[in-house]
Parts: structure tokens; C-alpha cells; sequence
């Protein structure tokens, strides 16, 4: 079926809901007349719209972009209409944002990286010959799978942009791409894409990033280092003399920070309900503090700097103290056959709990040399293989494997980080389940309830986490991944078995 043809249909289909044929003006009072299951249909085809559309329209950007080289001077495609480039052209012909248009000409861009020649008005592009199999430097893109997925519809023009953005371009080894190299790079173009129904555009482009760095530790060094070297503390003054601070961090200290708030702001941001007497009691007082959200981050960012090292962590913050969890494999840090650079610094990387930074081997040894270490042990799919604990809540150990292995709440779509989240037994306590990691996973506060309450229940078959909906909707069981990168520590994907470069 071609793409018009596509179209069509979605078209023909959209035509059979008689509250659509109206005028515009009167659309929306003519739409509230749509029942539930009318809206969820639309919904459902005209994303599928959106979809092909906005393809459509990245294929065209990257056309218009490429006809607009420098080489054109002013007699390019968009100097042509008084732009200076496509980027300007998209923006001011759609009325979007800088950024979104700058996503439509990358995407365009990598639609037709590998393809014949866009540049002249009147060619019909075609594929490039097949190249020899020990020519890469005319084999596809790696990025093909993404070029795959998004024209089969089952990514978006987003979600391609979050992945390419976040994976970069391989790193060249002695001055040319190596072919083991691109093909890791192409087998994680694959398995993002994969996954990409499963999680938001945010965690799609953090997994990327954290992929990359494992992919390349000798990267994720200098990569490190330029992020770091961009941390600043800036102040200003409003018009009335107030001051205000701008402050960029470095990828350490900025997950502590964070770590720092969710620790203080728990209670009020959706946190667990299962905790002890004491901190049950702190948190009733959060909750009827009537300051704002800001007020309180602001307050505690200023007693911790007045603090400093006079006061204890629970004078400041409470009885969880905040710090970065950084998770690698045991086997890259210690023994005889360790990989450094020229500078002797660690070819590893290390994760924060959640996935959401990556750190270079030198911040993981000084790591290891000023704080505790816990060792976890997991088998091939991240469950630990200590038995399980007779205590209905799970222990603080117990917690930190659930953290490494889920990445936070696991229900689809969910963006709720560990610190949130609280652990669900599959096999109910009461009904005489165990509280072990391998029949227990993450869910945020929200979750968990409208599971208990709305029928809903999640089963562990042929080691698979599977979330059941409610009997009376007939819905099919939908499989549960871990929404944090760290999985590819111990379970690397079925296309590539040898996964770090650098292993």
C-alpha cells in the first residue's frame, strides 16, 4: 500500500464519525457530543495521521535543507524566499519553535543520509548500490533502524530524534569508522527503537546517552570532561534589586542535588506510603507545610549551605540522606586485568540507579575510594539470587537491587523515578506471597493503588514481568521492562552478545 493510499484510508475512516463533519468554528461543540469510546478511536487514528504527516514533512525539510547548502549561495532552495537556511524556512512556514523545526530538518537530514541525490529538483531518489560486505564506508547508516522504524510508522519523528541525539555518531577508530563499532551502534539504533512504545521521549534519549557511554568508556571520558568544565554560578538582579542565581551543574553533583530534593520532597511528590513510624510523622508535616514546592527547595538548598559541615544529615534533610547510587559491573573495577587509558583512568562507566547520568571511570574510582560499596548479585535477567525475606516490606538491600534492575515505576508510559516508587508484591502478602525481588517490582504510589483498586495484577511468566488488565475489558497482558539502560549491564541484546566495546 503507498503512502498516499495510507492516508486515504485513515482519511475514509475519520469520515465515518458524523460529529467531524462540520465547520471548523463549530467543531468543538459539535466533538463533546463523541462518546468515550468515539474519542479513544480518534485519538488513536489521528495520531496515526500525525505520524505520517509529520514524516511527510521531515522527508520534505531534509529535501529543503540539502537544496539550501552553502554552496548555493543566495540562489538556494529557502534563500530563495529570504531565509537563511531551512531551519528559519520550517519555523516561519509552520509556526513552530526553533527547536521543533530543528528536529524536522535532522530527522529529514537523516531520512536521506544514504540516499541518491536530494539536492536537485526533478531527480527521483533511489537507494545507493549495494556495497561490498567489508565496505562500511558505503554500507547503510547505522541509523537505518531508525529510518525503518520511523517510516513504518512505529516510531516518531521524536522519538528518532531523541535516539540519533542521544547516540551521536560511532567514534572513529585510527581515522576510520570500525566495522564492529557501527554495528553496535547499529544493534542499539534497534533495540531503542524497539522499545520506544514503552517509555517517554525524555527516558528514550536518557537510555540512548547511557548506551553510548557504555558503548565508548574512552568517550564518555571526554564527554564528562567538557560537561564539567561548563559548570557555573552566575548571579543577577531583577529590576527591584532582588537577586537570583543561574547555576549549570556538572553530572555529579547535579543527580546529588536532585537526589538531595526528592529525599526532602518525597512525601509531597507522590513518595512512599510504607515507611516507618518517625518518617511517617515527618511526612504528615511536609504535606501540611504551607509553603510551595519551590519555597521548600529554596529554604532547604539555604539551610544545607549555612549548615555546612556543622550539622548532621538528618538535622538538615531528614532520615534519608541524599548521595548518588552509582551501579557498574564488579568485574570492570577490581582484579588483574584492568582497561586504562594513557592516563591511567578506568575504560569503565558507571550509572546512577535510575539510568539518568553516566560517569567516566575516573569519578567511579574516587567514588569507590571516599564512600561504602554494596554488592549485589543478579542473574542474566537482573533478579538477585538471594532467597526471599519472611518481612512484608522489603529491606533497604532489597530496594536497591528492585532500583538498579526497574529504574523506577515499571507501568508503561510511568516516569516516576526509585526514589518514588514503592515495591509491589505480585504474589499479594496476604494471600501468603514472599517478599522477594524475583516476585516483587517497582511502582509509583499512583500506580500501585489504581492496581489494587481497578482489578489490574502483574504475574512473572517464563521470566517475564506480564501486567494483566482487568478481566472485564478482555485486554491482552502486556510485558514489563525495566525502564532504566542499566539492564544492558547484564543483559545485553540477543543481536550483539559481546555489547561493550570496550569488553
Amino acid at each position: 500500500m503507498s503512502f498516499l493510499e495510507e492516508l486515504r484510508e485513515t482519511v475514509d475512516r475519520l469520515a465515518a464519525f458524523a460529529e467531524l463533519d462540520v465547520d471548523a468554528a463549530v467543531l468543538p461543540a459539535s466533538a463533546v457530543r463523541l462518546s468515550d469510546s468515539s474519542v479513544r478511536d480518534l485519538l488513536s487514528e489521528t495520531t496515526g495521521l500525525v505520524k505520517k504527516v509529520t514524516t511527510l514533512q521531515s522527508v520534505l525539510a531534509g529535501i529543503a535543507s540539502a537544496r539550501s547548502g552553502r554552496e548555493r549561495g543566495h540562489g538556494g532552495f529557502t534563500q530563495e524566499t529570504g531565509h537563511r537556511n531551512a531551519v528559519e524556512f520550517i519555523r516561519d512556514l509552520t509556526g513552530t519553535t526553533r527547536g521543533e523545526a530543528t528536529r524536522a530538518v535532522k530527522v529529514g537530514e537523516a531520512l536521506l543520509d544514504g540516499i541518491g541525490e536530494a539536492g536537485a529538483a526533478g531527480t527521483v531518489p533511489g537507494l545507493d548500490p549495494v556495497p561490498e560486505a567489508d565496505d562500511v564506508s558505503t554500507a547503510p547508516p547505522w541509523h537505518q533502524p531508525l529510518r525503518e522504524a520511523l517510516l513504518a510508522g512505529r516510531i516518531t519523528t521524536a522519538q528518532h530524534h531523541a535516539i540519533r541525539g542521544g547516540l551521536r555518531e560511532p567514534p572513529h577508530i585510527d581515522g576510520r569508522e570500525s566495522e564492529a563499532v557501527v554495528e553496535a551502534w547499529r544493534a542499539a539504533a534497534r533495540e531503542l527503537a524497539r522499545e520506544a512504545a514503552d517509555c517517554t521521549v525524555e527516558d528514550l534519549a536518557a537510555r540512548a546517552r547511557s548506551l553510548k557511554d557504555m558503548l565508548d568508556p574512552a568517550g564518555a571520558e571526554e564527554r564528562f570532561a567538557a560537561r564539567f568544565a561548563k559548570r557555573s554560578f552566575r548571579w543577577s538582579s531583577t529590576a527591584e534589586g532582588q537577586r537570583q542565581a543561574h547555576i549549570t551543574f556538572d553530572d555529579e553533583m547535579g543527580e546529588w542535588v536532585r537526589g538531595m530534593m526528592d529525599a526532602a520532597h518525597s512525601p509531597r511528590r507522590g513518595g512512599p506510603r510504607f515507611v516507618a513510624e518517625d518518617e511517617k510523622a515527618a511526612a504528615e508535616a511536609l504535606l501540611n507545610d504551607p509553603r510551595t514546592n519551590d519555597q521548600l527547595a529554596y529554604d532547604l538548598f539555604i539551610d544545607v549551605l549555612r549548615a555546612g559541615a556543622l550539622a548532621t544529615a538528618e538535622d538538615v534533610y531528614g532520615t534519608r540522606e541524599a548521595g548518588v547510587r552509582l551501579v557498574t559491573i564488579k568485574d570492570t573495577v577490581s582484579g588483574e586485568t584492568l582497561q586504562r587509558d594513557a592516563l591511567d583512568r578506568l575504560l569503565t562507566t558507571a550509572h546512577s540507579d535510575d539510568g539518568a547520568i553516566t560517569v567516566p571511570g575516573s569519578v567511579l574510582e574516587r567514588a569507590l575510594c571516599a564512600t561504602e560499596t554494596v554488592e549485589v548479585t543478579v542473574d542474566t535477567c537482573g533478579n538477585p539470587l538471594d532467597a526471599g525475606r519472611k518481612a512484608r516490606l522489603f529491606s533497604r538491600k532489597q530496594r536497591l537491587t528492585l532500583a538498579i534492575r526497574d529504574g523506577g515505576c515499571v507501568w508503561p508510559g510511568c516516569d516516576r523515578p526509585p526514589a518514588y516508587c514503592e515495591a509491589h508484591h505480585c504474589d499479594h502478602w496476604a494471600d501468603g506471597g514472599r517478599t522477594d525481588c524475583a516476585v516483587g517490582v517497582l511502582l509509583c504510589r499512583f500506580h500501585h493503588l489504581h492496581l489494587h483498586n481497578c482489578g489490574w495484577r502483574i504475574a512473572r511468566v517464563d521470566g517475564v514481568f506480564m501486567l494483566y488488565p482487568p478481566q472485564a475489558t478482555g485486554g491482552a497482558a502486556i510485558p514489563l521492562r525495566s525502564r532504566s539502560p542499566l539492564r544492558w549491564l547484564w543483559d545485553p541484546p540477543p543481536e550483539r552478545a559481546r555489547w561493550r566495546v570496550a569488553a
